[in-house]
């Protein structure tokens, strides 16, 4: 019985590089594309990150550069730098609000 094992794995093991290369890695079926889903899946999901990160950043960006003014200006105001008349105009202009 050992003896059976033995040549049935010997056997084997002399088929293998004649079946590799007569079927490749992929076995009798041939070649199949259904391996390439796993990478593009991965790929697809990183750049809806990418594309939902950058969509966010820029609209915090936007609504920080458009606020940048007036907070500096509560800031200097909080401070003693500048006056309540000063600051009032000054939020005024900030605001597009002039008289």
């Amino acid at each position: 019985m050992l003896t059976d094992l033995a040549t049935t794995v010997t056997a084997a093991a002399s088929r293998l590089p004649a079946d590799l290369a007569a079927h490749g890695p992929w076995g009798a079926g041939g070649f199949s594309p259904w391996f390439l889903l796993f990478p593009l899946f991965w790929i697809l999901v990183i750049g809806l990150f990418i594309f939902f990160a950058r969509r966010t950043w820029r609209r915090n960006h936007e609504w920080a550069t458009a606020r940048g003014g007036e907070s500096v200006l509560r800031e200097r105001y909080a401070r003693g730098e500048i006056n309540e008349s000063e600051y009032n105009e000054r939020l005024q202009v900030l605001r597009g609000d002039q008289k």
